[in-house]
């Protein structure tokens, strides 16, 4: 079963920056076969799409609140996928989890995705 393992959390003030890394083993075929994203859930609220790359089109997708601050890349010599996040607001605080799966398309659907990390705190603080 494929694994995904985050780091790269912490706490940053408002303004700042981190970059979180995903990386993943154990794929049936290869990690470019995947489509792989990141998602947030912060207290009391649904987990909800940061931003994805599918596979099917070979796009990168962005949820608005974050388009324009947030980017995602892979480096897929080395399985892992990254985000970086720039200019952090409060509202950005959640705790982030990598998924991926093979045949999903909707970046915003966390039931379309098989396999998820443990997840890695962001806390940005005002």
């Amino acid at each position: 079963e494929v694994q995904l393992v985050e780091s790269g959390g912490g706490l940053v003030q408002a303004g700042g920056s981190l970059r979180l890394s995903c990386t993943a083993s154990r794929f049936t075929h290869t990690f470019e076969d995947y489509t792989i994203g990141w998602f947030r859930q912060a207290p009391g609220k649904d987990r909800e799409g940061v931003a994805c790359f599918v596979v099917s089109d070979g796009r990168t997708y962005y949820a608005d609140s974050v388009k324009g601050r947030i980017t995602l890349s892979k480096e897929n010599g080395k399985n892992t996928v990254y985000l970086q996040m720039n200019s952090l607001k409060p509202e950005d605080t959640a705790v982030y989890y990598c998924a991926t799966d093979p045949v999903a398309t909707d970046c915003g659907e966390p039931h379309a995705f098989d396999y998820w990390g443990q997840g890695t705190q962001v806390t940005v603080s005002s």
